[in-house]
C-alpha cells in the first residue's frame, strides 16, 4: 500500500504547520509557543485526551481505535527543540528568531506526528490505543529521560514505543534501520592537567601542562585503535583545548574537553576506564595531576529485532518492497530516543530526504517531499499493529 490517500490530501496542512515552527524555533524545554501550538491542534482534531507538561513541557495525546479490546498500547515519540544556531539556508520560511533554527529537522518530526495523529482520531481504523509523544529538549537535554521520569510509560500504559528521524541523503521515499545498536551513546569528559607555571625561557623550572595535554591528546587516539576490539566501534575525539594566555609563560593548568561514543556498553565503560587510567599515568609521568570529570550521556539506541521487523513492514507498505535499507550501518551521533528503548519493545528508523547540508548546519534544509511517507509510516504502523477484527 503506498501512501494513504487522505494523507495525501491533508499532506499541505502538515507542510504548513512545518514552516510555522520552522519559522518559530525554541530550545531545550522552553517550548512555551512550540508545546501550545500542538496541544492546541491536538485538541482541534478531537483526540480522545490531552496532556501538557509532561517532563515539564511535553504534550501527550491519546487516540482510540474504534474497539480497544486488544488492549494493545502503542506509543510514537516525536522531539520538537530546535538548535542554537543561525540559518543561513535559502528557504521560503526562515527562522524569524535570529540564533535559532530547526537544523536538525525536529520541526518536521513534530508536524508529520500532527499529521498522523490528525488521520488517526479521524479514521479510528484500529482496535487498540495510539499515544502520541511530543518531546522536548532532546538536543542535549535528555527530555526523553524527563518524560519518563515524570510517569510517561507507566501512566498511559504504552507497550510499545517507536520513533523517526529524517536522513540527509537517503532518497525521499527511501527508509533505513537496523536491528540491535542502531546510534551510539554519547559521553563528555573534562580533563583539567596541573602542572607549574614559569617563564617561557625557564622550561626546566616548570611542569608545562600544555605539552602534556598535546601529549594526552595524541594518546588517546590509542583508545580506539589499540584497546577496543577492531570489530567493534568506538570514537574518542578532544574537541576542545585550553591552556594559557600569554606567549612567554608557561600556565599553571591546561583543559581538555572531548567526547566519547560506542555501540556496545561494555566498550563504553572500557573507553572510561582507559581515558581515567591513561591520563593519570601519563600526568604523573611528567610530575602534573589530573581532575578528570565523566559525565554519562545518551545511551546506545537499540532497536529490538522484532519491533524493528514490523517497522520495517510498514516502511514497505509505504514506500515499496525495494524502500527499505534494513542493515543499515550503525551511526555514531547519539538520540535520547534510546531512554525510551531501555524501557519498552520498539524501534527507530531514518526517513530519507534526499540532498542537503548536515544535521546541525546552519545551510541544513529539511524536503517537504518527505513529509506524506512520514505520516503514511505512522498512520499505517497504528493500524497494521492494531487492525480492526474482519
Amino acid at each position: 500500500m503506498p501512501i494513504i490517500n487522505r494523507v495525501a490530501e491533508i499532506s499541505k496542512d502538515v507542510v504548513a504547520w512545518r514552516q510555522h515552527l520552522h519559522q518559530h524555533p525554541e530550545l531545550m524545554y522552553d517550548l512555551p509557543q512550540t508545546a501550545a501550538f500542538v496541544a492546541e491542534k491536538l485538541r482541534g482534531f478531537g483526540c480522545d485526551e490531552v496532556v501538557e507538561a509532561i517532563g515539564r513541557t511535553g504534550v501527550v495525546a491519546v487516540i482510540e481505535g474504534r474497539s480497544t479490546a486488544s488492549g494493545k498500547v502503542i506509543g510514537i515519540r516525536a522531539d520538537m527543540d530546535a538548535l542554537p544556531i543561525h540559518e543561513e539556508a535559502d528557504v521560503e520560511f526562515p527562522s524569524l528568531v535570529p540564533g535559532r533554527m530547526h537544523a536538525c529537522g525536529h520541526d518536521a518530526h513534530t508536524a508529520i506526528l500532527l499529521g498522523a495523529a490528525r488521520h488517526l482520531a479521524e479514521t479510528r481504523n484500529f482496535d487498540g490505543t495510539a499515544v502520541i509523544i511530543f518531546q522536548p529538549a532532546e538536543e542535549g537535554g535528555a527530555g526523553a529521560r524527563a518524560m519518563i521520569e515524570d510517569g510517561l510509560l507507566d501512566r498511559f500504559g504504552i507497550q510499545q514505543v517507536y520513533g523517526l528521524h529524517n536522513m540527509v541523503n537517503l532518497p525521499v521515499g527511501q527508509f533505513a534501520l537496523r536491528p540491535g545498536a542502531m546510534m551510539a551513546s554519547t559521553d563528555k569528559f573534562t580533563i583539567t592537567i596541573s602542572g607549574r607555571g614559569g617563564h617561557a625561557a625557564r622550561p626546566h623550572e616548570a611542569i608545562d601542562p600544555v605539552v602534556v595535554a598535546a601529549s594526552l591528546v595524541m594518546n588517546l587516539q590509542t583508545i580506539a585503535a589499540r584497546n577496543v576490539d577492531p570489530l567493534q566501534s568506538a570514537v574518542v575525539t578532544v574537541g576542545a583545548i585550553e591552556g594559557g594566555e600569554a606567549f612567554n609563560v608557561i600556565p599553571e593548568t591546561a583543559r581538555l574537553v572531548g567526547t566519547t561514543r560506542a555501540l556496545d556498553a561494555a566498550v563504553r565503560d572500557l573507553c572510561q576506564q582507559r581515558i581515567e587510567t591513561m591520563t593519570h599515568q601519563l600526568c604523573a609521568a611528567y610530575g602534573a595531576t589530573a581532575d578528570i570529570s565523566y559525565e554519562r550521556g545518551y545511551p546506545v539506541v537499540v532497536n529490538e529485532p522484532e519491533a524493528t521487523e514490523i517497522l520495517a513492514d510498514t516502511a514497505r507498505d509505504v514506500g515499496g518492497m525495494h524502500s527499505v535499507d534494513t542493515d543499515l550501518t550503525p551511526v555514531m551521533g547519539a538520540e535520547d530516543f534510546a531512554y525510551m528503548l531501555q524501557e519498552r519493545q520498539g524501534a527507530y528508523i531514518f526517513l530519507g530526504i534526499g540532498p542537503s547540508a548536515p544535521h546541525h548546519h546552519p545551510r541544513y534544509k529539511f524536503n517537504d517531499e518527505a513529509v506524506p511517507y512520514g505520516v503514511s509510516l505512522w498512520a499505517r504502523l497504528i493500524e497494521r499493529t492494531m487492525p480492526l477484527s474482519a
